[in-house]
């Protein structure tokens, strides 16, 4: 079957691409573990690297078109995910060398010390919520670190998974450092087989990662997986509040709702919940949902109708389990894949829904009575990913920081990935990090060298 390019905010076809051939995969993977074999100088793979920095800055406006027609999200989103791209590859362009620096360690030899090698061929498999940033957390480090990079993107963004392949060509980087496939996915398990590809890192759904980790663990090689998220937003009665219900909105409807680390069960102290509740849905009724072409849109469409029909099962599921629409519900008529912001309460917490990850503009708020019942309200999910919680107590923010199961936990702000920060989660929202130091060693192979 063809992989298909559609504008999400009309349906329309935009492009057709036929998957790879079996040759030609072949011959893909020939070049990659050639590729592998070629040590290049840290000093090339610099100069590459912020080069490949102002490419995306002088591509700006094309790429972020692309990932607005292609994924559908607002224009203004795409443009700072093409600069946090470019913010990516100078972090690693500057701090590469020092990272991978052999590490001395004093003992009763002569000399030991670590040091950091390739592992080699990497595959990973990307989602289509940031076209262009999931990908460059994970190819700026394994690239600078001398690993090469295979690409399987996610279906419905061929169009950005070529022009990230394009990008780094014309940086400069040598032929097969990093390439991209476009396969169907029932193609991954053959190609993870293959004794050429030493690891795989995986970002998606829970379902996805299952599949690959159990096939990594039978072949014995490296993975990192970045699954799902049910993040809480925990507001307790010492927060700004008209600060918290500002960013709770936008930490729900970042990305047109769909993000792993989007905010997405608001968990508020019942002293400060009924005005909570009165502005948040005040505010997100007040969003605007439209062309994520145009400047004045809040929220543009679901990147694909399976998504805007996934949210309207749960929005459906909720309300029979005795949830409340304060406001919105309801997948928008017309062309497209749009969705209303919508906000729920008084949803049981045992309810599925209240468990699950939701991808899309789709808030619940429950009322906790005390701050131990926010962290047990927080932790009743399968998933680990980030936390926001909104406190002035350093006590409060003590017990919230060493309490909640989660890979990151911020304080006063919405949870966000950071190219100096590692980046993951625990329980079934995965293992392995992302970005910084921790990041980049995970595609390398600790080696202890003893002098004697």
């Amino acid at each position: 079957m063809p992989i298909e390019s559609r504008n999400p905010a009309t349906g329309q076809l935009l492009r057709s691409f036929e998957p790879l051939t079996s040759e030609a995969l072949e011959a893909k993977l020939a070049l990659a573990s050639e590729a592998s074999r070629k040590r290049e100088r840290m000093e090339d793979r610099t100069f590459w690297m912020r080069r490949l920095a102002a490419l995306l800055e002088q591509d700006r406006e094309e790429l972020a078109a692309l990932m607005t027609t292609e994924m559908g999200k607002t224009l203004t989103a795409a443009f700072a995910e093409v600069d946090k791209c470019a913010a990516c590859c100078r972090f690693y362009a500057e701090h590469a060398s020092h990272l991978l620096t052999p590490k001395q360690v004093r003992t009763e030899y002569a000399s030991s010390y670590v040091r950091w090698d390739p592992l080699g061929v990497v595959l990973a498999i990307m989602p289509w919520n940031f076209p262009l940033w999931q990908v460059f957390r994970f190819l700026a480090p394994a690239l600078m670190a001398g690993n090469v990079a295979l690409l399987k993107h996610a279906s419905n963004v061929p169009q950005c998974a070529l022009a990230i392949e394009t990008l780094v060509r014309r940086a400069g980087f040598p032929r097969g450092c990093f390439q991209s496939l476009l396969l169907e996915a029932q193609h991954v398990e053959k190609l993870l087989a293959d004794e050429r590809v030493a690891a795989v890192t995986v970002t998606g759904s829970e379902a996805t990662g299952r599949a690959i980790a159990a096939q990594a663990g039978w072949l014995i090689k490296k993975s990192v997986l970045e699954l799902g998220g049910s993040d809480p937003f925990i507001v307790m009665p010492s927060a700004d509040l008209a600060a918290a219900v500002s960013t709770a909105v936008k930490a729900r409807v970042i990305n047109n709702g769909q993000s792993c680390i989007a905010a997405k069960r608001f968990l508020i102290h019942k002293d400060i919940y009924p005005e909570f509740e009165r502005r948040f849905v005040v505010a997100m009724e007040a969003l605007k949902v439209g062309d994520p072409m145009r400047e004045s849109t809040d929220i543009g469409p679901m990147a694909t109708e399976s998504v805007a029909e996934e949210l309207a099962s749960q929005v459906k599921s909720a309300l029979e389990a005795g949830a409340r629409v304060l406001t919105g519900g309801e997948r928008m008529i017309g062309a497209g894949y749009f969705f209303e912001p919508t906000v729920i309460s008084g949803l049981p917490r045992s309810a599925s829904v209240a468990k699950e990850e939701t991808f899309g503009p789709l808030a619940i708020l429950f009322e906790v009575s005390s701050l131990e019942d926010a962290i047990t309200l927080a932790n009743g999910t399968s998933f680990g990913l980030g936390a926001s919680c909104w406190t002035v107590d350093p006590r409060e923010q003590e017990a919230l920081a060493s309490g909640i199961e989660a890979g990151s936990v911020f304080f006063n702000a919405p949870v966000a990935s950071d190219s100096r920060l590692p980046f993951g989660g625990v329980k079934r929202s995965g293992y392995g990090r992302e970005l910084s130091a921790s990041g980049m060693r995970e595609f390398l192979n600790a080696k202890t060298v003893v002098v004697g």
